[in-house]
């Protein structure tokens, strides 16, 4: 059983941890803490037994637009639609602010994470070229809310 809540900063280190350990991008420790402090209604993290076992980071860009930064699962948590409901109650908490679109850059060739966001009606717009640190392109995807 897991639970999903508002990100408090004493999560910061485990967060940074599961980062760590789960995305392939290397991120510096001070994003988190600016991320929550811009914008802390889309810093999202799941817990099990007094343990974050996943996140999701979402940044306001505009009145309208809300940007997926990172989504991550403890590996041991994944297929347990702990993704899908991090993803339900960012959306959740943006239909409030009359968000109208979610996006987020996904690597073309990670294949499970486009059939994740797929099954959550996001649709790949735009392909961007070197997107990611060690080159590999990316789609952008969109959701309309």
């Amino acid at each position: 059983m897991y639970n999903i809540r508002q990100f408090k900063p004493v999560d910061t280190f485990a967060v940074i941890k599961l980062a760590s350990s789960t995305l392939t991008e290397r991120y510096n420790s001070s994003l988190f803490n600016y991320f929550y402090e811009t914008y802390p209604q889309g810093f999202i993290v799941a817990e099990a037994n007094h343990k974050i076992i996943g996140f999701i980071i979402g940044a306001k860009i505009n009145l309208i637009q809300v940007k997926i930064l990172m989504i991550a699962v403890a590996r041991e948590y994944r297929r347990q639609k702990i993704g899908r409901a991090l993803l339900t109650e960012l959306i959740k908490q943006i239909k409030t602010e009359n968000i109208k679109n979610v996006e987020l850059e996904v690597r073309t060739d990670n294949k499970n994470a486009i059939e994740f966001y797929k099954r959550n009606n996001f649709e790949i717009v735009d392909r961007i070229k070197k997107f990611y640190q060690k080159g590999e392109d990316a789609y952008t995807m969109r959701l309309l809310v």
